[in-house]
């Protein structure tokens, strides 16, 4: 009798845990309230395949529901469906196999997947289906489909792309304010976590050793209380132990943001620095733009690790050794603003730059040329400086490989910023995450910037820029006098069919893979995808961590199955000293002893 009561019990609970989760909005609607893109497209369903192949219409209720359709002018024939599940108490009870000999032209077929088994709770990657279909002359569609399950009852959450034109490889991400790092394959499986004691990790690189930097928030700083802001650096090994890290944070500076790592194990970091309102006034800036009586301008630091803490900076640039002002004649850097396009105008950036009048918020390096590329988001611009200047050099105006000590070498995307252009001509609106191409990707040593659309007139959409700089086999940037530098406009670009349906307003990255893709972080939304060139979106992935209301991640990063970098994965797949608890698929007897106690 108390047993049957226990079962009864347990059955109740169940239903009422797995019914509740109806009311939790599913991935979809969280991110469409960030993103329409979610939303009006039911899980990217909107992609429209080369080979006119859809999947589309994806439902739940009992079991699920899908729509193959045939949306090209010929019949494609010999189709393929192979169906998998994946989660300790979940099974498929209808065919796992189809074939179908032909589909004409114009036609939809509907198919149904029966389900059986209890899989709820977190994380719900644990329990998946996928879905593969091959045809001829068609190239292999693959979703998988995460979901909750209750006897025969589905609720999904989230539907994911793989399909066979994606670049196969292993995808790092950690979620901003959370403590992990995460590794996926291209199925959305994670093969890999790392923990930390630290959230607000605005950047993490997995290194070919095999170590994870990630930047954090040591703590919370109350003189730079700023977006982006990070203060450390740490260092783990593919264990997870801890092997390093850097602190730079009080009330003088602190690190934000993300950080490049130099071909000789240096790291290059982003940082702002205190001015007061008295340091400000005698450079020029206008004393009714300085409300909170200190300025923080931004600087780079070249710092070269010393192990097991700390480091040696051996090298920085400042901004603020490099200004220009028509404010006020009797101060310094007074001068023609539009005759030094290689100075940066200290009034310019209002009415966002009170205080963070920079906020350069991503750093890159180009081994060949020596140059480093910096992200001014309250400019709107992307600069070009010298790093083969001396310490001495770099403060300057003369010195270094090209001759112009740590002036500006290249600047682009709002040329109002040196009196070059008016609003028409300004190409970005708070960007984020400006990166060189790298060698052996197609547009190797063009440049890709994630264009977040903040403020951009009319319509706030975001869209990813390639751009290919004037520049000369020797590294010299051509500028013609009088005007403003090109290019005038992206050499592609990736926007969604319907501008606005693709937007993160703050953080976000794109990164060129070697078969010719674009893998694009949404940030604001956690949503991951992968582009053709033709635009095609062939993966996709939904950040579920911490939880579908906390997503939010900076930037991606895709690697090469074959990368040296990727160590063993028959090991735990979280650090040695850190074990996860299962809040996944439900063991019927351990349920059956906690309802006992």
């Amino acid at each position: 009798m108390v047993l049957y009561l226990y079962k009864k019990t347990l059955i109740f609970t169940i239903v009422i845990l797995f019914l509740g989760l109806s009311f939790i909005p599913s991935i979809k609607t969280v991110t469409s309230q960030k993103n329409k893109l979610y939303i009006k497209t039911e899980f990217f369903d909107f992609y429209k395949e080369p080979n006119e192949l859809i999947i589309k219409d994806i439902q739940d209720g009992i079991g699920i529901t899908y729509m193959l359709s045939n949306e090209g002018d010929f019949n494609i024939y010999n189709i393929t469906i192979n169906t998998e599940s994946f989660g300790r108490f979940f099974k498929i009870r209808s065919q796992k196999q189809i074939n179908i000999t032909e589909l004409e032209a114009g036609k939809t077929i509907k198919q149904k997947i029966k389900v059986f088994g209890i899989g709820i709770g977190l994380p719900i990657s644990n329990t998946r289906i996928k879905l593969t279909i091959n045809a001829d002359d068609v190239k292999t569609r693959e979703r998988i489909i995460l979901l909750h399950v209750f006897g025969p009852f589905v609720k999904i959450i989230s539907v994911l792309i793989n399909d066979e034109e994606s670049f196969e490889g292993y995808t790092l991400f950690s979620p901003e304010y959370h403590t992990n790092t995460y590794l996926i394959n291209n199925s959305a499986e994670i093969v890999k976590t790392w923990k930390s004691d630290y959230i607000q990790c605005a950047d993490c690189y997995l290194l070919e050793n095999g170590n994870l930097i990630r930047a954090s928030l040591a703590r919370i700083n109350p003189y730079f209380p700023g977006g982006g802001m990070t203060g450390r650096i740490e260092m783990f090994n593919w264990d997870g132990d801890l092997i390093w890290f850097f602190e730079y944070t009080n009330n003088q500076h602190c690190l934000n943001h993300g950080f490049e790592i130099m071909p000789n194990g240096n790291i290059l970091l982003i940082a702002w620095e205190k001015k007061t309102y008295a340091e400000a006034i005698a450079e020029g800036r206008n004393p009714l733009t300085i409300p909170a009586g200190v300025l923080w301008p931004s600087y780079i630091i070249e710092l070269e690790p010393i192990f097991p803490e700390g480091g040696n900076i051996v090298w920085e640039w400042h901004v603020w050794d490099h200004l220009i002002q028509d404010y006020d004649s009797t101060k310094n850097n007074y001068g023609v603003v539009k005759n030094h396009p290689e100075l940066i105008d200290i009034n310019f950036g209002l009415p966002l730059g009170f205080m963070d009048w920079n906020h350069v918020n991503s750093v890159d390096y180009n081994e060949e040329l020596d140059q480093i590329l910096i992200s001014s988001h309250i400019q709107n611009e992307i600069w070009i400086i010298d790093h083969s200047t001396t310490k001495e050099e770099v403060a300057g105006k003369s010195g270094g490989r090209y001759s112009k000590g740590g002036d500006l070498l290249y600047r682009w995307g709002n040329p109002q910023s040196y009196r070059a252009g008016d609003p028409d001509d300004q190409m970005l609106f708070g960007q984020h995450d400006a990166r060189w191409i790298r060698k052996g990707c197609p547009g190797e040593g063009h440049i890709t910037i994630f264009n977040n659309g903040f403020l951009r007139p009319q319509l706030f959409y975001s869209s990813v820029d390639e751009i290919v700089p004037p520049v000369d086999e020797n590294g010299n940037y051509y500028l013609e006098t009088g005007s403003a530098y090109g290019p005038k406009e992206p050499v592609w670009n990736y926007t969604a069919e319907n501008p606005t349906d693709f937007f993160s307003p703050i953080i976000a990255g794109a990164q060129r893979l070697p078969n010719g893709n674009t893998l694009i972080c949404n940030g604001y939304s956690g949503a991951f995808f992968e582009v053709t060139p033709e635009k095609e979106i062939v993966w996709t992935y939904n950040n579920l961590y911490p939880n579908f209301l906390n997503n939010q991640v900076s930037k991606i990063y895709r690697y090469p199955l074959n990368y040296s970098g990727i160590g063993d994965f028959s090991k735990d797949i979280v650090n040695k000293n850190y074990k996860a608890k299962n809040y996944g698929i439900f063991d019927f007897p351990d349920l059956l002893n906690y309802f006992k106690k």
